[in-house]
């Protein structure tokens, strides 16, 4: 009966250890599982991520120049100082470009402003000095595009000359229609609310043929504008969205992912390469000290994560880095778009 019981005792062991290893076995095939179904997911994410940069493409957008009055662009820093960056003509104008970016991403066409357009009478523009043979058609035709192809318009705000080209005459110069058919216009409401009733300061900038028909043609959306903070992540647009309001109220500054590089298109926030110096804040800005706080506050974080700047206004160079010195944040290097991007 004992030898039974040993024999019985042993093969239930054994049965034990045998049930025990099939355990250990199909529990280590399961971590393995679950270890690869997370890696997979990473991967795949990261393959999508990469997929979807190089599938974007970007083109830098000239639609003209103009002139503006240095006092006016640099406020109070003098002269002397700022024309070293700036150089002025006979009436103390400064060169400014219209440069806006175009985005195409999948079936997505984004054109980030729009230059003055030329619907304004030639008294308006006489006070603007346009010059240059570049235009928003000949520039959009360069990369093999029609302005019908555009699917969106992003406005970082509405000064005439960021937004005069999304609207043009109508067929018989009665009214005026979308310049952009097929394409949605994106502002954000707070904005929408400061260009449609502009204080006195911004009015003659704010220029209503320029902004209703957006409306009124139906195409007009807004982007939400975060309940904390200032950085809207992950817009519906595909890109990175900061606001900022020294310059006008809620003022938005794109920043795209793009080759490996952030890309920040600057607007008004930094119109060239003369305005990194912390002081040197245009007139025209509604809220200049606290420009001098949102552009303290970039600037650092661009020297910090080096930052690509997209220059809008500036006529001689389209991209700056720069970087931190015992001055504060200076101009690194300047670049052409194609010295950068392929």
């Amino acid at each position: 009966m004992a030898e039974w019981l040993g024999r019985a005792l042993q093969k239930l062991v054994q049965r034990f250890e045998s049930a025990r290893r099939l355990f250990l076995k199909t529990l280590f095939v399961k971590k393995m599982q679950i270890v690869f179904f997370v890696f997979y997911k990473h991967l795949k994410k990261s393959y999508l991520c990469i997929s979807l940069q190089l599938s974007m493409k970007i083109y830098p957008i000239e639609t003209g120049n103009f002139k503006l009055d240095g006092g006016a662009m640099f406020g109070v820093v003098p002269k002397v100082l700022w024309q070293r960056t700036n150089p002025a003509d006979s009436n103390n104008l400064i060169d400014m470009a219209l440069r806006c970016m175009l985005i195409e991403d999948g079936n997505r066409l984004i054109l980030i402003d729009t230059g003055t357009g030329n619907k304004q009478s030639a008294k308006f523009f006489s006070y603007y000095y346009p010059f240059g043979d570049f235009t928003l058609d000949k520039s959009l035709a360069k990369y093999g595009f029609h302005r019908n192809d555009i699917t969106d318009v992003f406005l970082t705000h509405l000064h005439f000359d960021h937004c005069g080209g999304s609207i043009q005459w109508n067929k018989n110069r009665t009214g005026y229609e979308p310049a952009f058919k097929n394409a949605k216009f994106w502002s954000n409401a707070d904005h929408w609310q400061w260009a449609t009733v502009p204080n006195p300061r911004e009015k003659a900038s704010f220029l209503k043929e320029n902004i209703n028909p957006m409306k009124i043609s139906g195409q007009l959306n807004f982007l939400e504008i975060p309940t904390q903070g200032n950085f809207a992540k992950n817009t519906s647009l595909g890109f990175d969205v900061l606001f900022v309001d020294g310059h006008t109220d809620k003022q938005m500054i794109p920043h795209i992912t793009y080759q490996g590089k952030t890309l920040v298109y600057m607007a008004d926030l930094l119109p060239t390469v003369g305005h990194i110096p912390l002081p040197y804040v245009m007139g025209y800005d509604t809220r200049p000290l606290l420009t001098m706080d949102e552009k303290a506050a970039f600037l650092n974080k661009a020297a910090d994560k080096n930052y690509y700047l997209f220059l809008e206004h500036d006529a001689v160079n389209q991209i700056c880095t720069v970087k931190h010195t015992e001055k504060g944040v200076r101009l690194k290097d300047t670049y052409s778009f194609n010295e950068l991007f392929n």
